[in-house]
């Protein structure tokens, strides 16, 4: 199974958004925030989370871009569990008995969506407002390999 990581080209997530993901929490796209949202809730960082930002699921920060990657069936299932708890901790739910079912179909449109991709490639999120409520389109990049001359010393170090 894979799901998506926070990555950082650079530090410009920790200015557009009110709190960015740390490098490497899982990620999924959390536009469930946004389903009550109206175009007077968009502006300055919201609308920048609302119109680019992935949600960590350790911080539930947000973050520009995720790349795939493999995830074990403990840690997923610790994600669905820490999501069932922010369900109840900031939306109200009545139970993490009662939010489990709604963030394990979270964590499986997630793992669906990633599914159709390679490892290592990059996805963005765009959402728009829409009369039918939020709108989300993704984008996916091929991460160029490294070159080994950029990230390799060679010869002797002395």
């Amino acid at each position: 199974m894979k799901l998506a990581r926070a990555i950082h080209m650079d530090d410009s997530d920790r200015n557009v958004y009110f709190s960015p993901a740390r490098t490497g929490e899982w990620c999924l796209s959390g536009g469930f925030e946004f389903s009550d949202w109206t175009e007077a809730d968009l502006v300055g960082k919201a609308r920048q989370a609302f119109a680019n930002g992935w949600l960590g699921l350790e911080t539930f920060g947000r973050v520009t871009f995720v790349a795939i990657t493999p995830i074990e069936e403990t840690e997923y299932s610790d994600l669905v569990d820490r999501l069932a708890r922010h369900f109840v901790d900031v939306y109200g739910a009545p139970s993490v008995d009662a939010a489990r079912g709604v963030a394990e179909d979270e964590l499986r449109y997630m793992a669906d969506l990633c599914s159709e991709h390679d490892e290592n490639m990059l996805l963005a999120v765009h959402r728009e407002l829409s009369d039918e409520g939020v709108r989300e389109s993704y984008s996916a990049i091929e991460a160029p390999a490294a070159e080994l001359d950029l990230v390799a010393m060679h010869g002797d170090l002395e």
